[in-house]
């Protein structure tokens, strides 16, 4: 076991060195894609379908610096995988993979402590070299998949044609989003705790920070939320769960909406909020709106600390971007409206200045906004 001051022995074997990329289940992955490279400044990185020799599945595969999603469709009406997990949650992300380094000393311990295993190590290879990969399951029917690389010079991964540039997004402005934070998932009540003891068991994950419903609530609505992280703190899942109230909280509605627990939200890290966010409004993305009484509070707070914010406060509330503080630094973050039309995943960009705990103090602000409808 691991707690918030002790992340435990660091493991004698196997690392987790980040997230490698994110594979979507989408009905029209060509069209998702497209969204993705329009909208959020990604570009084109890897193609399989017919025309490299997979039969089964289109897969568009769309880059921005180190952060790479995979969008997947079903080429046939009869692939139960795909077609049931659209029945039941839509478009939404399948696996989460991390890249790993000794990808056996990391999936033989995962399987010795219970791991349900969805494919065992197997290997895939071209001209650029060779990919190692093993996958296991997760909450609900999310899985994820260790990849190790070392052995590959390729862009991206084995027999993915490289693709095009956009030519009608090029003169588009840059949005300056870097790497994954960290991914959330959500959880039915309940059901947080197990999720997060899987992590320690089964990943050597440790807990990494932690809120209740004693420290984010409403009248209406609660959350808790256990964040668990590799060693080395360079991969994040935070794993919420709702907590009761008089209305439904926003995780408690993902839960409905998606059919059970699954990655509710993607934070992408900045180096630069306020030129991103309006880069990203430029190409038409959508972000949530915050009232002025939230921007009133907060310098209320802000005089009464010694953190000084080095951005334009104005700027940030025209923007409608959110700011964290504590003794030690700031963090700014946003989020994108619904990525699809169920109310399940979305997008946060962030920004952090030396300040790297409280992940989710944004739900506290989404609970007052959709439940309180002000401040």
């Amino acid at each position: 076991m691991t707690s918030y001051t002790d992340k435990g022995t660091k493991p004698e074997a196997g690392t987790f060195l980040s997230f490698d990329h994110l594979t979507f289940y989408v009905g029209n992955a060509k069209q998702a894609a497209s969204y993705y490279t329009t909208r959020l400044g990604f570009e084109p990185l890897g193609y399989q379908g017919l025309e490299t020799g997979e039969r089964r599945f289109a897969k568009h595969a769309v880059r921005q610096n180190k952060i790479v999603f995979v969008f997947v469709s079903a080429y046939t009406p009869d692939d139960r995988e795909h077609g049931m997990h659209l029945m039941r949650h839509g478009d939404g992300v399948k696996d989460v993979a991390f890249e790993v380094e000794d990808l056996n000393a990391i999936f033989t311990l995962a399987v010795s402590r219970g791991a349900e295993v969805v494919r065992d190590i197997w290997e895939e290879s071209d001209d650029n070299g060779f990919v190692r990969f093993a996958t296991i399951k997760t909450y609900g029917d999310t899985t994820h998949t260790f990849v190790e690389r070392n052995g590959y010079a390729g862009d991206f991964l084995p027999g993915f044609r490289s693709s095009p540039q956009d030519v009608v997004t090029k003169n588009l402005p840059a949005t300056k989003l870097n790497f994954i934070d960290h991914v959330v998932g959500n959880q039915p009540d309940l059901e947080m705790e197990s999720v997060a003891s899987w992590y320690e068991r089964i990943l050597q994950f440790h807990r990494f920070w932690s809120v209740d419903d004693s420290q984010i609530h409403t009248e209406y609505s609660a959350l808790r939320s256990i964040v668990m992280a590799n060693y080395e703190e360079t991969v994040k899942m935070p794993i919420n769960e709702p907590a009761s109230g008089k209305k439904k909280s926003q995780i408690q509605e993902y839960v409905e909406y998606y059919g059970g627990a699954g990655v509710q939200h993607i934070a992408l890290n900045t180096d630069d909020i306020i030129q991103a966010v309006s880069n990203l409004k430029a190409r038409g993305t959508e972000f949530l709106t915050i009232p002025a009484s939230y921007y009133e509070i907060l310098q209320e707070q802000l005089s009464h600390s010694r953190t000084i914010i080095k951005e334009d406060m104005e700027i940030l509330q025209k923007l409608n971007i959110l700011i964290d503080f504590d003794e030690n630094g700031y963090l700014l973050q946003i989020f994108t409206k619904n990525c699809q039309d169920r109310p399940t995943l979305f997008l946060e960009v962030i920004q952090r200045h030396n300040h790297n705990v409280k992940l989710v103090f944004y739900l506290f602000v989404q609970f007052l906004l959709t439940q309180m409808k002000s401040f």
